[in-house]
């Protein structure tokens, strides 16, 4: 018998792209790597949320994918705030930048943070999604 559960509970992606949204949506229900599937277009909105449910874990994302470039707040700049929140909200949550930029400089931006797990071109793959999944067992 296979086992259909997905890997995580809740996934949280932001991107001002409604149609990279919906792709990378398909492609984590798809793979079964998330049962919750929460969407923004604005990384403000996102910090918003993330900031409100600090201690509510059962509403907390396990794996948080944020674009770099988007109007109002960069993915970077995201990354900012996102430092400012409790250690035991950036203990729970595991942020993966995925753009579609290939510059030198945002990568090394990426992997230089702390709070962020890696850096995925966009879009995201079934590979990169396994090697995820056996990042965190």
């Amino acid at each position: 018998m296979l086992d259909l559960k997905s890997k995580f509970q809740r996934v949280m992606l932001i991107d001002d792209n409604t149609i990279d949204l919906y792709i990378t949506s398909k492609i984590i229900t798809k793979n079964n790597f998330g049962d919750k599937i929460d969407k923004y277009t604005s990384a403000i909105k996102a910090l918003t949320f993330l900031n409100e449910n600090q201690v509510n874990f059962n509403e907390l994302p396990q794996i948080i994918f944020v674009d770099i470039y988007m109007p109002q707040m960069s993915g970077f700049e995201f990354m900012l705030e996102y430092d400012k929140l409790s250690a035991d909200l950036k203990k729970y949550c595991k942020v993966y930048i995925i753009s579609s930029s290939i510059d030198k400089n945002d990568i090394k931006r990426a992997n230089d943070d702390l709070n962020i797990v890696a850096f995925q071109v966009k879009t995201i793959t079934k590979d990169f999604l396994e090697s995820i999944s056996s990042e965190q067992k």
